[in-house]
């Protein structure tokens, strides 16, 4: 209760409230604009955390975060093209009703869905959050290494559309995060005589580069012309069948999206896909999916919102990043000596509660921002990229720079960029690289202290039960592709005999 007590009087602050609003609000901005995503919003105003305190700095990164992941339905509901890509599925609802002069009421749904979605993934963390750290001080070096090993593994097959380029992501990340010192034996790796890689390859610059940078490459090559939003949005409010529609239908979507996003590197589209696949198969008439019915918009953006929760679950008791986003939250958690895991639960217990509440006033502002600023966002989405990615493109070098005062910084950032829109061009993806970066020190440190421990013998990752499951179900994650392909081959055959039989 203590620190409840404590988190309340930290949140309910004029100044905090401003950070959370503000990160919200950019969140929602960042969100609405097409091509642009969440991890952007968050990666490029990380450096600016590092002159606030922990609580402000990560409050204000999970303002965007939360704003970023709703705000990508606006540009899915107005253009038919999807802000982020956890509103994929809110196009096939959403859009239609803005050609039928619904579109306030449209966005207004998808507001409420959202709130009501992302409450219940909050609630959800709150809850579980707790119980899985106490289990997870238990954790020695071996089960680290193992949930590490499970994590990157579940990247590559989740994340990355092919499993090859996935792992390769992967191992780039890893091949990248071994630069510096040995963190065992002190011995310089990989740095070639520069003394700027001695301390390893910044992280916050690579962030920038992959997500911020790339994305400027990347729009300037976009070729296509963008339709403009012509149509004003009147009426936001959902009225009364609204109302009933969306408080029917939104608590599966809700379950669906939390346990989606606490699983490592599935995330908010997977979770819309699934909710929205079981949303149309359970409807009495299916057929009217994709025609500009409330239900689509309910089941795709209360899963999306809900999955945010879920993502911090991993992320706040194990150390383990979900998603390319909450990589960068690491990132910034370690930037202000947080180390998220167990221990975060027991010697910093007052920023956990801090930031459970203050994620919670971040989903209101959602709230009150979505609805009052609804009329808006027709200009926001129409904001023309030869002013937009200059400007990104300024924040980004000022960000790398800001960090260490260093030009070196600058050059891995572009150096980043660069390579991370190549990596695009081949199919590379570079949240898998940022994962890798990430989870590589965390399996590497572990997997020696395992090796010190049982002096060198692998057995000790089998003899373990907690490890020995999660290597179990890492096996299951690899052979899963496998397994669906022979049961998919089997009844097909089996379908392919019915029918030859009935002829």
């Amino acid at each position: 209760m203590e620190h409840i007590l404590s988190g309340l009087a930290v949140v309910f602050s004029l100044k905090m409230i401003l950070f959370i609003f503000a990160g919200t609000f950019v969140g929602i901005v960042v969100g609405a604009l097409p091509g642009l995503s969440a991890t952007l919003g968050v990666a490029i105003l990380l450096p600016v955390t590092y002159y606030l305190s922990p609580v402000e700095g990560l409050l204000l990164l999970l303002g965007i975060y939360t704003g970023g992941i709703y705000g990508g339905s606006i540009a899915a509901i107005l253009l038919n093209i999807p802000g982020c890509p956890a509103s994929v599925m809110t196009t096939l609802d959403g859009y239609p009703m803005t050609r039928r002069g619904e579109g306030g009421r449209a966005i207004g749904i998808a507001t409420l869905s959202s709130f009501l979605g992302g409450t219940i993934g909050l609630f959800s963390l709150i809850f579980v959050a707790p119980v899985l750290a106490q289990t997870a001080l238990s954790f020695g070096p071996t089960e680290y290494a193992s949930l590490a090993l499970f994590g990157l593994s579940a990247i590559v097959m989740v994340v990355a559309k092919s499993i090859l380029k996935g792992f390769i992501g992967v191992c780039i990340g890893l091949l990248v995060a071994t630069v510096g010192m040995d963190p065992m034996v002190s011995v310089p790796r990989f740095t070639y005589g520069s003394i700027e890689l001695m301390a390893g390859v910044n992280f916050i610059p690579v962030v920038i580069g992959l997500f911020g940078f790339c994305e400027v490459l990347t729009q300037a090559m976009d070729t296509k012309v963008r339709i403009a939003v012509r149509q004003r949005v009147s009426r936001v409010l959902p009225h009364g069948n609204d109302f009933r529609v969306i408080l029917h239908n939104f608590i599966h979507p809700s379950w669906i999206g939390t346990l989606i996003g606490a699983l490592p590197g599935a995330g908010s589209a997977i979770a819309a896909i699934i909710s929205y696949n079981r949303a149309m198969t359970m409807a009495k008439k299916p057929e009217e999916f994709g025609t500009g019915i409330p239900e689509g918009i309910v089941a795709c953006e209360t899963a999306n919102n809900a999955s945010i929760g879920g993502a911090m679950v991993p992320l706040m008791t194990l150390g383990i990043p979900g998603s390319s986003v909450t990589a960068v939250l690491l990132g910034a958690m370690m930037m202000h000596n947080l180390t998220p895991g167990p221990m975060l639960f027991v010697n910093n217990a007052s920023v956990v509660y801090s930031i459970f509440i203050g994620m919670i006033v971040a989903n209101f502002a959602m709230l009150v921002l979505g609805l009052g600023c609804a009329k808006l966002f027709p200009h926001i989405v129409n904001l023309p990229r030869s002013a937009l990615l200059p400007s990104i493109a300024i924040l980004c070098v000022l960000g790398a720079y800001a960090m260490g005062n260093s030009f070196f910084d600058v050059g891995i950032m572009l150096s980043a960029g660069i390579i991370g829109f190549l990596f695009k061009e081949f199919g590379i993806n570079n949240g898998a690289v940022i994962l890798g970066l990430i989870l590589g020190p965390i399996a590497e440190a572990n997997f020696r202290g395992s090796m010190e421990l049982s002096g060198g013998n692998l057995l000790v990752f089998i003899t373990s039960p907690i490890s020995a499951f999660i290597l179990l179900l890492t096996l299951l994650l690899i052979l899963f592709p496998v397994i669906r392909k022979v049961v998919q081959r089997k009844f097909q055959k089996n379908r392919n005999s019915h029918q030859s039989t009935c002829c």
